[in-house]
């Protein structure tokens, strides 16, 4: 968890524009949460600390190269009396990699309501990923056994290798794997960082295959969240999801982000590539 906020504590370089890097991992491109999260920096930087953000869209316009940083150059579009709007791009090798346009918004009352979490097991109930595959008999890899800084608890269990079909929803319990910082900014950026987990997934179920089909390719194309009400990312949260369509080789996938005590904090939607290859 320490090394997951450092990853997303960037390097200011010159007015708006940040340098980030990435985990000494073995990788083939970059995480896709963790360019939005250190863009999601990028663009907070430039913001007024009593302005939360409350909604950002992004596109994943080309792989990340892990080997090398990752320049993040802020847009300061607008700062009004109740809200503010940064684009960001995130830019290597010369190439824009990434963009992302989030807006701010000062502390306001107003209607008030919400879905109700589905009832599920508690996460204290299921067993962790490393149990999960012990118990199927399957050996891990090694970027599944490595140390993670999101804790991830299936209640739905798409078991690896399964080749059945299921309904396109899960229902999935995360939390950082550890303690973070106070401020609320740091739990939007983690709960940012984590999106980017199971979601596409979703889409693939009604399919078929698993997670370690060699004939299927997903990459994410555009991501966008919203943010309703506070919370803490190192505090378990409900990840309950669905996908209403695929076609023409894309996935949409949405999904409600619930506390343990049942409030809605965050919605996300998330359009991915997925392709049968051979």
């Amino acid at each position: 968890m320490d090394a997951l906020v450092e990853v997303l504590d960037l390097e200011p370089i010159e007015v708006n524009i940040f340098r980030g890097v990435s985990p000494q991992e073995d990788r083939q491109r970059i995480f896709g949460g963790q360019v939005a999260g250190q863009a999601l920096v990028a663009a907070a930087r430039t913001v007024a600390p009593d302005r939360r953000v409350h909604s950002l869209h992004a596109y994943f316009l080309r792989a990340g190269d892990p080997r090398v940083p990752v320049l993040y150059e802020v847009e300061r579009l607008r700062d009004g009396g109740s809200f503010t709007t940064r684009r960001v791009a995130a830019i290597q090798h010369g190439k824009v990699i990434f963009n992302l346009s989030a807006s701010f918004q000062v502390a306001e009352e107003g209607f008030d309501h919400a879905f109700a979490m589905p009832e599920v097991p508690p996460p204290d109930d299921l067993p962790t990923m490393r149990e999960r595959l012990a118990m199927a008999g399957i050996e891990m890899a090694p970027w599944i056994d490595r140390p993670r800084p999101i804790d991830i608890r299936h209640v739905d269990w798409p078991e690896p290798g399964n080749e059945r079909t299921a309904e396109p929803r899960q229902n999935v319990w995360l939390r950082a794997d550890g303690r973070l910082p106070d401020d609320p900014l740091v739990h939007t950026i983690v709960l940012t960082y984590a999106s980017d987990m199971t979601l596409l997934d979703t889409a693939t179920l009604p399919h078929g295959g698993g997670w370690f089909d060699p004939t299927r390719f997903m990459a994410s194309l555009d991501h966008a969240m919203w943010f309703h009400r506070s919370f803490r990312a190192d505090d378990w949260l409900l990840y309950a999801q669905d996908s209403p369509n695929a076609s023409g080789g894309r996935g949409l996938s949405r999904g409600l982000v619930f506390t343990r005590e049942g409030t809605l904090v965050a919605t996300v939607m998330q359009e991915g590539l997925v392709r049968t290859v051979r």
